[in-house]
């Protein structure tokens, strides 16, 4: 999940602020931990060094950042190795970091380097037992309670005029423990998915009225394969965790939830006017390929530039502490009958300058996500959604000459596909990293493929052949070629057809012949569950998926068949809605299906399906579209994922 989850990183009375020597001692070489506290640093080294293979690199030190809410540039990422880094390997290995906190203690507990100052802010947040099966057991996590307040005030803003949430909206902002009491029925993440991606789950599909507790669990079965359906990592959580209320898993699924939805309008389709937003000689490929953060940040210093300040944000943590970019944002953005000015610069207190800012912002009825000591505690994460919530109400861009009087289609094209969304969302729900936004420049080093074939078949990668980051300038292009070059061996190992296709076609992002190796491991994916699930010692067929449907429908009574993934009967989605009922009798209310004689029948029919196969515990990544319009590749993920789901003990 997003939130930060360590467990034991110090003990209570021996936090990095709180070391303490019992004797004097002449310097750090003569400092002696006991094994307890040995114990407890191994244990905070082993959260950074997340693949555990002894040292703690730039990388992993970058994705502690991350879950902290923090924008670190890659220049301080390496400044902070080398200051822990004595044998200068650009990595951090276990007698270092021990090194550095015996410094520490000989200091007195204070901070000695940029470093241990990351150890103090994950030691301080607040800690919260967690005891799910689903993760790791008996572990300490930890939530920041100004999450808990701002997800909670997106939510009453959001669903405020949901019928179906009337009895528990508006959540109570000074009670943290209203957040996690409002989601564990499932109605509630049901709905802010749906808020997030419009039509993801259908209402009908969703238990509401006086519901035991299988009907929890089922409604939280729908919005954790929703939630994967839609990008949002969902290992290691289950709809016990949700019901449990527990609060690092459902803040962490809340955020990936929000994120989505707040970066979806982050599109040309969305706002054509991103065309302004083009440097030097990037074409809008270029642009498209940005992550959503760097677009926002590009947009922030657009319009720092329109409005004549010369302030600039590289992140969304220290560069805005001030407000001051913010207060010329606002001004510029604003229309002109808000009445919004620059007069807050004038206030030298930062939290009062900050809540004077959110004063206009409030005029915008854009203050969301932030109070004044989040902004001034450069709280990234909460700034960035703050950030990206303005950019939907107020982009301010009007499309450059050359793409003005573009058509929908045309704009619609130089945006993702369905398909190509489906994919990346598939590869987001099993947390590769780094997370995939656009499904072309985030897979040039090959590292998210490796880790596909790895989650296909365990073990098949061998690490040694394995380029790692941060690649070099001088040769970073053959270390990420060599990569791919190595992922389109492995698709050969597993029969994959991949005649004509190199790495270097990959890299160059040549959009069918990459599309045409993601399918190729999603697949491969989707079959070795099955596989695994049924017992079988070889693949399953596409045609024993066929019998298997056609059986089970036959042996529960209904009358629906099919001969292939391309049938055209599939478009109404009755074989679908037919097989989920006889997978789990009496989950489906025919009162709500259909004949499927026209568009409207189909499209409601899909929707209805897709979302009783998620409530069912089927892990269905395709759309109701791909039903109506016979896609036989979604198709045959939609029963494959049916008959794992029939299999399953």
């Amino acid at each position: 999940p997003a939130s930060l989850c360590f467990p034991h990183t110090l003990s209570p009375d021996m936090s990095v602020t709180s070391v303490r020597s019992t004797a004097v001692v002449a310097s750090w070489q003569d400092v002696k931990f006991t094994e307890e506290e040995l114990t407890n640093f191994r244990e905070t080294f082993n959260q950074f060094d997340q693949d555990r293979n002894g040292h703690i690199t730039g990388e992993e030190l970058a994705e502690v950042f991350k879950k902290l809410g923090e924008s670190v540039a890659g220049y301080k990422i390496r400044d902070m190795i080398a200051e822990v880094d004595t044998d200068r390997n650009n990595t951090v290995e276990w007698d270092e970091f021990l090194e550095m906190m015996k410094k520490v203690r000989v200091s007195g507990g204070k901070i000695v380097g940029e470093f241990s100052k990351t150890v103090k802010k994950v030691e301080t947040l607040k800690k919260v037992g967690g005891k799910s099966t689903a993760s790791a057991a008996d572990t300490t996590h930890t939530f920041a309670e100004e999450e808990c307040h701002a997800f909670a005030d997106w939510i009453n803003s959001s669903l405020s005029e949901d019928a179906d949430l009337k009895d528990r909206l508006p959540l109570d902002l000074a009670r943290p423990a209203a957040l996690f009491d409002a989601v564990k029925d499932g109605i509630l993440l049901c709905k802010l998915i749906n808020c997030s991606v419009p039509d993801t789950i259908d209402p009908r599909a969703i238990n509401r009225k006086k519901l035991n507790t299988y009907q929890i669990s089922e409604n939280q079965t729908l919005a954790l394969n929703s939630a994967a359906a839609i990008g949002c990592n969902i290992v290691n959580i289950g709809p016990e965790d949700m019901v449990a209320g527990t609060e690092h898993l459902v803040l962490g699924l809340l955020w990936q939830i929000i994120r989505i939805g707040l970066f979806a309008k982050i599109n040309l389709q969305s706002c054509p006017g991103l065309t302004r937003l083009l440097e030097g000689d990037e074409t809008l490929a270029d642009l498209l390929a940005l992550p959503p953060d760097v677009l926002l940040l590009r947009w922030v210093n657009y319009h720092l530039k329109e409005s004549g300040s010369g302030k600039r944000i590289n992140n969304f943590g220290g560069d805005i502490k001030d407000s001051e970019a913010y207060i010329h944002l606002l001004k510029q953005i604003a229309p002109a009958e808000h009445g919004i000015n620059t007069s807050a610069l004038s206030t030298s207190d930062l939290e009062q300058r900050a809540e004077k800012m959110l004063v206009n912002a409030d005029k915008l009825q854009c203050r969301k996500f932030v109070r004044p000591v989040d902004i001034v505690k450069g709280n990234a994460k909460l700034n960035m959604a703050f950030v990206a919530n303005l950019f939907n109400m107020y982009p301010g861009l009007t499309p450059t000459e050359e793409f003005t009087g573009m058509s929908d289609f045309d704009l619609n094209e130089m945006d993702e596909t369905r398909e190509e969304r489906t994919f990346r969302n598939w590869m987001n729900s099993l947390g590769v990293k780094p997370f995939v936004n656009n499904l072309y420049a985030d897979l040039d080093d090959g590292l998210v493929l490796l880790q596909l074939f790895d989650a296909v078949q365990p073990g098949i990668v061998n690490q040694s052949r394995v380029n790692q980051p941060p690649f070099k300038k001088m040769g970073a292009n053959m270390k990420k070629i060599e990569n791919l070059n190595y992922a389109v061996e492995l698709g050969g190992q597993l029969k994959f057809s991949t005649v004509g296709i190199q790495g270097k076609d990959i890299f160059d992002g040549i959009k069918p012949l990459t599309l045409a190796v993601v399918w190729q491991l999603m697949r491969a994916y989707t079959l070795s569950i099955l596989q695994k699930i049924s017992g079988s010692s070889a693949p399953i067929t596409d045609a024993q998926i066929v019998k298997f449907v056609n059986d089970k429908l036959a042996d529960g009574g209904k009358s629906s068949q099919i001969s292939g993934f391309k049938d055209p009967s599939i478009s109404t989605s009755l074989a679908v809605i037919d097989l989920v009922d006889v997978i789990k009798p009496g989950s489906i209310d025919y009162s709500f299906v259909n004949a499927g004689s026209n568009a409207d029948e189909q499209k409601a029919n899909a929707k209805y399906a897709v979302s009783m196969a998620r409530k069912i515990g089927a892990g269905v990544y395709a759309l109701p579209e791909d039903l109506v319009e016979v896609k036989p590749k979604m198709v045959l993920t939609v029963f494959a994922c049916l008959m794992a789901r029939a299999l399953k003990k």
